[in-house]
């Protein structure tokens, strides 16, 4: 066996089990204990200066300079008590991770020191700009970028072995005030939704001060033994295998899905769930997902900007807690073929600051009428940006999932069942309507003897084959990428709904103005709205023939890969949303499609890079040992006298096995080839597109012609870890 891969197996099967203890017996006696939460600050500032806090925070007003001190004076006794000698402004730059300059509180003072920490540490500090993406904004030897704090996201204390620090929630822009992250525009678009939807608010309750964008993500990832990760150069270089023969079982037995979760992961879970509890990231549920390996968490709906911190926080502490369990944590969207791939399903909503769910269908007629406006200008800012959303997803890893059937096509639609449709349906024929009556509760009677009590259907069934379904109250955005930062869809959705509400007003109000009453006005136009939206809507397989081809003849756009779907972030519809409503100015749109698909670029010029190495160091090397030791077999039958016909099934697999190697090397070398071209073309553009339409299918070429020698090399000199050991070693 392979040195490498025998290695790996050997480490797995002497792992030892890790015990997992609880802090404490229940989780609300350490929840959030490593934040600095609303109660700690409580603790360290005047009742005067807490208010004063919560005021900048929920009313969107600056913070003063006293004040900020105040803060930072509480913040740095909080974190020394806890045991935290540095503090970092932690923030989300367009690589994808999130990033950290650690600063010591400690400061030498003569033949001493001090622990120094006040407002201007706390709420600016200085990156290097010229390291991280920019689209052209920064170039190289302008280097100056600046973090600022965001007040709305609670600073934490990040435990690493027994180090401690302060991490601060940041914003980072350029030293000409463009945003080079996720979190800038995010927080842009949750002003313009709030702004948007506060006013169509006003028509129905005019007590309401505050819209909220709620998000609630469920994390899709694979876990695989560490010693067979780093056995395998394409996970540990691209995240995903770009070589491996599909293990004989896989996920069609379907007894994954819910399973019981093995005991070695169920550790991991634990200690990865108080990890995040700790820091005040509401993870509530944990499965097996359908693929074997492969799983899933999820936590309690947040306020949008938080629930992006959190998800970005979550995947940093799993990465760290499954190092320690000997495992690694891969959220490639498509790590493996043949078995499903992972989402990063993002449940979206808006409530009120009285409590009140946007989405959430009402009790009596006129909070259905609120819930159905803002549901129909939901559907109807997705059908006027549909292409725009399924930009919002593009990616490199997302292009092996989209479209296949596990995972929403690249045709957005959106799904709303079948009693909302006939809801609608009324609309459309009933414009006058004055009430709407809620669902009548149906229950599913069971005839168990009884035993079993009624179950209460909900107004929707699920379509799982949706990108953009709404599932109860909240619409669940199915086509983000497990390893996606969710801030980017986030902003897209806050915006165009922003827009669409904005729109809806203006009609209304001057329907209003011509005399017509509120009610009245508000039906007329959600009946003028909902028909100029419907071709987005579709109940049905959204993963057949039948309803592509009947997208098509509706106008929805099937941008099947990122080079191609990016495009319309550039759109001049597009554009003019973002800069409308201050979201993007047209300069910050093209920075972040350049940088988008520079990031798709560099992920396949990766990708090749590796499949090259790896056949020719590890694959063609394995393939003609196996070869060689066949030819030696046949020499010696040959020797002894016998006939062909005794050693011809031999000769055959010889045959197929040496067609093959040259199969490989050739597609190697015009692998080689087109990479070194795409990679020496000026405009992004072409580049992108050469690597996907030339790159790409090569790659997948030659991996067709590895995985069938896997099939047919000696096990004992096969170098890579194979998928039967990655997926079912537990």
């Amino acid at each position: 066996m392979s040195k490498t891969r025998f290695n790996a197996i050997s480490a797995f099967s002497g792992r030892p089990k890790i015990n997992v203890e609880m802090p404490s017996e229940k989780i609300s006696d350490f929840y959030a204990e490593s934040v600095f939460s609303d109660k700690i600050i409580k603790e360290y500032l005047t009742k005067e200066s807490f208010s004063r806090l919560q005021e900048c925070i929920k009313g969107g007003t600056k913070i003063d300079r006293d004040l900020a001190d105040q803060v930072a004076s509480a913040m740095k006794a909080w974190a020394l008590k806890k045991g935290a000698t540095h503090y970092t402004h932690w923030f989300q730059p367009l690589t994808g991770s999130t990033a950290e300059k650690h600063d010591s509180f400690f400061i030498p003072k003569g033949t001493g020191g001090i622990e120094e920490f006040g407002a201007d540490a706390l709420t600016q500090q200085e990156p290097d700009a010229s390291s991280f993406p920019s689209g052209g904004i920064r170039a190289t030897f302008e280097a100056r970028g600046y973090t600022a704090w965001d007040l709305t996201s609670p600073a934490f204390i990040m435990t690493v072995g027994h180090g401690k620090t302060l991490c601060i929630p940041t914003i980072f822009i350029s030293y000409t005030g463009e945003p080079l992250d996720f979190k800038a525009p995010l927080m842009k678009s949750i002003n313009a939704l709030e702004s948007a939807a506060l006013e169509v608010c006003h028509y129905f309750d005019r007590n309401v001060n505050k819209v909220i964008a709620t998000l609630g993500w469920e994390q899709e990832y694979f876990l695989v033994d560490a010693a067979m990760y780093y056995s395998r150069p394409d996970l540990v270089m691209s995240g995903r295998t770009l070589i491996g023969r599909p293990s004989p079982k896989g996920q069609q037995l379907e007894d994954h899905y819910f399973g019981s979760i093995p005991e070695r992961v169920y550790s991991f879970m634990r200690e990865m769930e108080i990890e995040c509890l700790k820091l005040g990231i509401p993870v509530r549920t944990r499965h097996n997902e359908v693929a074997p390996g492969q799983f899933e968490c999820a936590p309690m709906f947040e306020e949008v900007n938080l629930a992006v911190d959190h998800n970005s926080l979550l995947m940093d502490v799993m990465d760290r807690v499954s190092s320690k369990h000997k495992l690694k944590v891969l959220f490639h969207e498509k790590p493996f073929a043949g078995v499903n791939g992972s989402g990063k399903h993002n449940n979206w909503s808006m409530a009120t600051d009285n409590g009140k769910n946007l989405l959430s269908p009402g009790k009596t007629p006129r909070t259905n009428l609120q819930f159905l406006t803002f549901f129909i200008n939901t559907i109807a800012a997705v059908n006027r940006h549909e292409a725009l959303l399924r930009a919002s997803v593009a990616t490199h890893g997302n292009d092996h999932r989209l479209g296949a059937n596990e995972a929403p096509p690249a045709i957005i639609s959106v799904f709303i069942g079948s009693y909302l449709q006939d809801v609608l349906k009324m609309i459309e024929d009933r414009i006058d309507e004055e009430s709407f009556d809620e669902q009548e509760n149906i229950n599913l009677r069971l005839d168990i003897h009884n035993r079993i009590p009624d179950i209460l259907l909900d107004n929707t069934d699920r379509n799982r084959t949706s990108p953009f379904a709404f599932t109860g109250n909240k619409f669940e955005i199915r086509a983000v990428g497990s390893s996606a930062n969710c801030a980017l869809p986030m902003t897209v959705i806050n915006t165009i709904v922003a827009e669409q509400l904005k729109l809806f007003k203006k009609e209304v109000d001057a329907l209003i103005k011509e005399g017509d009453y509120k009610d009245v006005a508000i039906l007329k136009v959600l009946r003028r709205t909902l028909k100029e939206s419907k071709r987005i809507l579709f109940e049905g397989d959204s993963y057949s023939d039948e309803w592509h081809q009947e997208a098509a003849k509706r106008g929805l756009s099937n941008n099947k890969t990122t080079p191609e779907a990016l495009k319309a972030f550039i759109t001049k519809k597009s554009l003019e949303l973002f800069e409308g409503l201050g979201v993007y100015t047209q300069r910050e749109s093209e920075a972040r499609h350049e940088i988008m698909l520079i990031n798709y670029i560099h992920h396949l010029q990766i990708e090749a890079s590796v499949l090259s190495e790896m056949i020719l160091n590890q694959i063609v090397p394995a393939a003609i040992d196996y070869q060689n030791k066949l030819i030696n077999n046949i020499r010696g039958l040959k020797e002894i006298g016998l006939k062909e016909t005794a050693y011809k099934s031999q000769l055959t697999l010889l045959e197929t096995i040496s067609l093959q190697i040259e199969q490989i090397i050739k597609t190697e070398e015009k692998l080689r080839t087109e990479n070194d071209k795409a990679h020496h073309l000026s405009e992004v553009q072409k580049q992108a597109e050469a690597y996907c339409e030339k790159v790409k299918p090569l790659m997948d070429s030659i991996r067709k012609n590895c995985d069938e020698l896997e099939a047919y090399v000696d096990d004992d000199l096969w170098p890579l870890a194979k998928y039967r050991e990655m997926l079912f070693a537990k």
